[in-house]
C-alpha cells in the first residue's frame, strides 16, 4: 500500500481533524448568517443620499487643502488646518470618501473582504497548528509510529511523509475553505448588499494577503508538528505555545517596556507574523524624542516588511523541523 495514501487516510480519519473541520464550517456559517441578517440592498434614495454625502466630503477635503495652501502663502489666516498641507491633500490620501462609506446597514464586499480574510487566516493558522501537533503527537504517544515503522522501517521517510501529507492536506483545506468563504460573502454582497469596487488592484491586494497568509498557516502547521515531535506528545506543542505567549509575548514585553528597551517589537515573533500577513507592520518608538519644556514629539516610526520577516520565520521553522528529525532519528521509540 502506498505510504502517502495510508497517511492521508489516517489524517482524514482522525476525530480531532474532523472536529476542527466541523468547527471551521460552524464558524463560517455563523459569520455568514450574521452578515446576511445585518445587511440589505440599498434603495435608490439611499444610494442617492450616500453619493451626495461622499461628494460633499470630497469637496470639503479639497477646500481644507486649498485653505492650508492659502495660509502658507499668507493669503488667509486659519488656525484649524495643519502645518503640513500634505496631511489634508486628497491626492495623497490612501482612499477618498466613497459612496459605501455613507451607507448604513449595507454589506460592501470590497470594504469588508480584507478583514474577513484576516479572520479566515487566523482560524486556519490555529487549525494547522493544532492538527499538526495532534497528528504526530497522538501517534507517538499511542505507539502508532512504532507500528508504522514495522511496516516501513525507514524513520526519515516515515516522518517526512507524515509532514508532507500534513502540509498538503492543510494547504488543500485552506484553498477550498478560502474559495467557499470568500465566494459566500461575494454572493451575500450580490443578493443583500453591494459588491463595491472589485477592480484589478483590489483582487491583487487581496490575493497577496491570501498568499502570505497561506505561508503563515503552513509555517505554524510545521511548527506544531515539529514541537510535538520533539516533546513526543500533543500537549508539548500546546504547552510550548501557551508558555511562549504568556512568558515572552506578555511577560517579557512588559519587562522590556519597563526597562525602555529600544524597539522591543523586534524581539517578539508576533511582530514578524503581522508584517508577513500585512506586507508591512509599522511601529512607533517614542524613545527617539527629546522633550524640552512643553514641546511635543511624534517619535520615530519604523517598520518591518514581509520579506525579512518571512526569512526569519522560515529560519526558525527550519531549525525546529531539523531538530525534530534529528531527535526522531536517534530516539528510542519503545
Amino acid at each position: 500500500m502506498n505510504l502517502v495514501r495510508a497517511e492521508l487516510e489516517r489524517l482524514g480519519a482522525r476525530r480531532f481533524v474532523q472536529l476542527m473541520l466541523v468547527l471551521l464550517v460552524l464558524a463560517f456559517g455563523v459569520t455568514a448568517a450574521t452578515t446576511l441578517a445585518g445587511s440589505h440592498r440599498p434603495t435608490a434614495q439611499e444610494l442617492f443620499d450616500a453619493q451626495r454625502q461622499a461628494a460633499a466630503a470630497r469637496l470639503d477635503l479639497e477646500r481644507t487643502h486649498q485653505l492650508c495652501l492659502d495660509r502658507q502663502r499668507g493669503v488667509v489666516q486659519a488656525d484649524y488646518v495643519p502645518d503640513d498641507c500634505s496631511e489634508v491633500d486628497p491626492a495623497l490620501m490612501e482612499r477618498a470618501p466613497v459612496t459605501s462609506d455613507f451607507l448604513s446597514g449595507v454589506f460592501v464586499f470590497a470594504e469588508e473582504a480584507e478583514s474577513l480574510l484576516y479572520f479566515l487566516i487566523a482560524f486556519l493558522a490555529l487549525f494547522g497548528f493544532l492538527v499538526g501537533a495532534s497528528y504526530i503527537g497522538a501517534d507517538l504517544n499511542s505507539g502508532g509510529v512504532v507500528n508504522l515503522l514495522l511496516w516501513r522501517p525507514r524513520r526519515m521517510t516515515v516522518l517526512g511523509t507524515k509532514l508532507g501529507t500534513l502540509l498538503g492536506g492543510t494547504a488543500l483545506v485552506s484553498v477550498l475553505a478560502s474559495a467557499a468563504y470568500l465566494g459566500t460573502f461575494w454572493l451575500i454582497a450580490q443578493v443583500a448588499g453591494r459588491p463595491g469596487g472589485l477592480d484589478g488592484e483590489f483582487w491583487g491586494s487581496l490575493g497577496a494577503i491570501w498568499g502570505r497568509g497561506l505561508l503563515l498557516v503552513l509555517l505554524l502547521t510545521t511548527v506544531g508538528f515539529a514541537v510535538a515531535t520533539l516533546g513526543r506528545h500533543t500537549s508539548a506543542a500546546l504547552g510550548a505555545l501557551a508558555g511562549y505567549l504568556v512568558v515572552w509575548e506578555l511577560g517579557a514585553r512588559l519587562v522590556m517596556e519597563i526597562l525602555d528597551v529600544v524597539k522591543p517589537e523586534r524581539l517578539v515573533l508576533s511582530s514578524y507574523a503581522a508584517a508577513l500577513l500585512n506586507g508591512r507592520a509599522g511601529f512607533w518608538d517614542y524613545r527617539s524624542c527629546t522633550f524640552s519644556g512643553g514641546d511635543s514629539c511624534g517619535g520615530e516610526v519604523w517598520a518591518l516588511t514581509w520579506q525579512p520577516s518571512l526569512l526569519l520565520l522560515l529560519g526558525l521553522t527550519g531549525a525546529l523541523t531539523a531538530a525534530a528529525f534529528v531527535a526522531f532519528r536517534r530516539r528510542d521509540l519503545m
